[in-house]
């Protein structure tokens, strides 16, 4: 016969495992979409910075950092390439316009000039033969057409007398028409050294004129050559000091290298680089100050290089009045850059924060100092000290102005003491 089986009541492990498994999903489900919504970060007052904001005036100005710099440097580049034989100047000397700084050699250029002198010579020899052959055949010109001025002479007198005889019947006609055909033939062999004589004389003076053009352009060309020898001499372009020079005795030095540069003292300049962030707002014109020693020194802003590297571009300042006395080239200085004009504001001080926020958030604290909730703000312009508040901050209150970067996600940062 069947026996039917009791079935047992209570908890089975089944279940434990079931209850566990829901619950732990809830947990992680309750963590999804509550655990972060207001994380929370501790840390303690001491390592923070902690500013109040305030309302003041905001001076729209940059530091910057800048070099002395001459007000001109000229470079000097080699005009003729050549071996060193001789340095006149040591770096750092002052020179005049003129002094001879280096002295250089060079055999080819020697040589080329000792051809160009041989062919000049050889062009002064042609152009002497030349004019002499040409002489010698403007005198034989001279005599034939002398010559031949003497027999038209003679044939026309003698054609006149037996035309005369002629027509009084005392010669033969035979013989009055002799002299005609003699005294025309005369005329025509006249006519033809008269002719010839105007065309030598027209390509003398053409020849002797080329060849003298010739010369000239060979004495000119050989008066460059002396030139490029002159040029082997390097000279100051301009007043100054010699900044650097690039040169050492037996040094080969090319053609339009260059080695070295004078700076013209009679003024200086300041040079800087500045942040492309104030790229827009930087223009000619803008002025500046140094302040050294208890005293200010005013400078406008004279050049803006275009070209941006590593996320700066230079300018160039000048002095607009006087300038320190113990100014020297390469010496650094700060400045400060009016980039436009004082206004009253909501102002709050530099820290970590930009760098961690962007400028997009704060912390702020309560009243009593116990915790900093985020808040989203809006900043304006900057200086070296302050930024300025658009919206998102109110007089006295205070915010954390160190860096961020340890706080991860957290939406409110609880301060001990």
């Amino acid at each position: 016969m069947d026996i039917q089986l009791e079935t047992k009541k209570g908890i089975k492990k089944k279940h434990i495992a079931i209850a566990i498994g829901v619950i732990t999903a809830l947990f992680i489900i309750w963590k999804l979409l509550f655990g972060y919504s207001k994380a929370t970060f501790k840390t303690d007052k001491n390592r923070l910075s902690i500013a109040k904001v305030k309302q003041g005036e905001f001076d729209d100005y940059i530091s910057i950092s800048g070099s002395v710099a001459p007000i001109t440097t000229i470079y000097m580049d080699a005009y003729e390439g050549g071996r060193v034989v001789e340095k006149k100047v040591e770096e750092g000397a002052m020179v005049k316009k003129g002094d001879i700084i280096l002295r250089l050699e060079n055999q080819n250029l020697y040589e080329r000039i000792l051809a160009s002198e041989n062919n000049l010579a050889l062009k002064q020899n042609d152009l002497r033969s030349t004019r002499l052959n040409f002489d010698a055949r403007q005198i034989e010109g001279q005599k034939s057409l002398a010559q031949s001025d003497y027999e038209l002479i003679q044939k026309k007198r003698a054609y006149n007398q037996n035309k005369t005889l002629f027509e009084e019947e005392l010669i033969a006609k035979e013989e009055y028409l002799k002299a005609k055909e003699g005294y025309e033939l005369a005329k025509r062999n006249n006519q033809i050294v008269l002719k010839q004589t105007e065309q030598d004389n027209k390509l003398r003076t053409a020849t002797m004129s080329e060849l003298n053009s010739d010369l000239a352009r060979m004495r000119k060309t050989l008066s460059m050559v002396y030139d490029r020898i002159d040029h082997l001499n390097v000279r100051a372009p301009a007043d100054g000091q010699l900044g650097y020079l690039d040169a050492e005795i037996g040094q080969s030095i090319d053609e339009g290298e260059r080695i070295g540069q004078i700076n013209v003292l009679t003024d200086f300049k300041i040079e800087a680089a500045i942040d492309e962030h104030y790229i827009d707002r930087v223009q000619r014109n803008l002025k500046a100050i140094i302040e050294r020693n208890g005293k200010t020194y005013p400078l406008r802003l004279r050049k803006i290089f275009p070209e941006v590297r590593n996320g700066k571009f230079r300018v160039d300042l000048v002095f607009t009045d006087k300038k320190p006395e113990t100014i020297r080239t390469g010496q650094n200085y700060t400045l400060k850059l009016q980039l436009g004009e004082s206004n009253e504001a909501l102002l709050i001080p530099r820290g970590g924060f930009y760098q961690s926020s962007g400028g997009q958030y704060v912390f702020v604290l309560d009243e009593e100092e116990a915790y900093a909730v985020k808040r989203p703000i809006r900043l304006g312009k900057q200086n070296s000290q302050y930024f300025e508040v658009i919206e998102g901050l109110k007089p006295n209150e205070k915010i954390i102005t160190s860096s961020y970067n340890g706080f991860g996600n957290a939406e409110k940062i609880v301060i001990t003491n």
